[in-house]
């Protein structure tokens, strides 16, 4: 039997099985949290609240990748883009990993422990979406709304972190976040669809078929027009619109860019969706700053 690897050795291990190489997900997970805890704080919210949640998304963005990880090991090695992954490659043991996503999920939970109430009930259901999320793709046609729940349930925490209370409003953003979601991680999904139809894993890339681009789209415009309800709802202005509008264009370019569904284009425009999330919080933030809540 080999020698265990030192902690040098399998700290490069951990952080390519949390993919801190590939904040993405990171940034994805993050500008839903921004958005709800300036909509919540009628601008800017308390440093402390900011801190805590950012490194919080860090944290449960990095235990959801262990999980997904641990759920997909024996799929991943048959997929192109995956097939390097620690798991996938037996660099890292199973009992490793789980015990990794645990001290992240704790670390995260001691995080919010100062917080109201609400925030810990809310953090449970939280940590059950990102755990179960890898196995939905087990027997779920459109496990990228089941992500986007996941996703997006830093909204109703952060509504909660700051007014101690979960209003309507949240939950329509939270909806529009499910919506989004399916747009960006389907563009994902196209990417990989040849292989999953080899292994047999579910993916609305797959279950969408030949309408997969216009189902994209559609799915976008249902996002923009719930996110532009809640810009309604709270009374929002221009700059908020403005920053909305932004990420219309920018989701029009995605249609450019996914239309011929070839693997490279489709990735670029998932990765681009962190430019939506941008020019959506820039707009909140902005829309703040000219038109402060009285």
């Amino acid at each position: 039997m080999s020698a265990p690897l030192p902690l040098s050795a399998r700290l490069p291990i951990y952080l390519r099985l949390m993919r801190l190489d590939k904040p993405i997900g990171i940034l994805l997970l993050m500008w839903p949290t921004l958005w709800a805890l300036w909509l919540a704080a009628d601008g800017f919210p308390p440093l402390h609240l900011i801190a805590i949640f950012t490194l919080g998304t860090v944290l449960m963005r990095s235990a959801g990748c262990v999980i997904n990880d641990y759920a997909d090991r024996d799929f991943d090695g048959h997929v192109e883009r995956t097939k390097n992954r620690p798991l996938a490659t037996r660099a890292i043991g199973t009992r490793e990993a789980l015990l990794l996503a645990t001290a992240l999920s704790l670390v995260s939970f001691l995080l919010i422990l100062p917080l109201r109430p609400i925030v810990l009930w809310l953090s449970l259901p939280a940590l059950f979406l990102a755990a179960s999320y890898p196995f939905m793709k087990r027997f779920f046609a459109i496990p990228q709304a089941y992500l986007g729940i996941a996703f997006g349930f830093g909204i109703p925490m952060g509504f909660a972190a700051v007014q101690g209370e979960v209003p309507a409003i949240a939950w329509w953003l939270l909806l529009g976040n499910i919506f989004w979601t399916v747009a960006y991680d389907t563009e994902y999904a196209m990417v990989d669809r040849p292989d999953d139809l080899k292994i047999g894993i579910k993916t609305s890339a797959i279950t969408f078929g030949r309408f997969d681009v216009a189902a994209v789209m559609l799915c976008y415009a249902i996002a923009f027009t719930l996110f532009a309800a809640v810009g309604f709802a709270a009374g929002r202005g221009a700059f908020y619109f403005a920053g909305l509008l932004g990420a219309c264009g920018i989701a029009g370019y995605h249609y450019t860019l996914i239309r011929g569904r070839e693997r490279a284009p489709c990735f670029k425009a998932f990765l681009h969706n962190n430019w939506v999330g941008a020019s959506i919080f820039a707009g909140i933030v902005g829309d703040y700053i000219v038109f402060p809540a009285v």
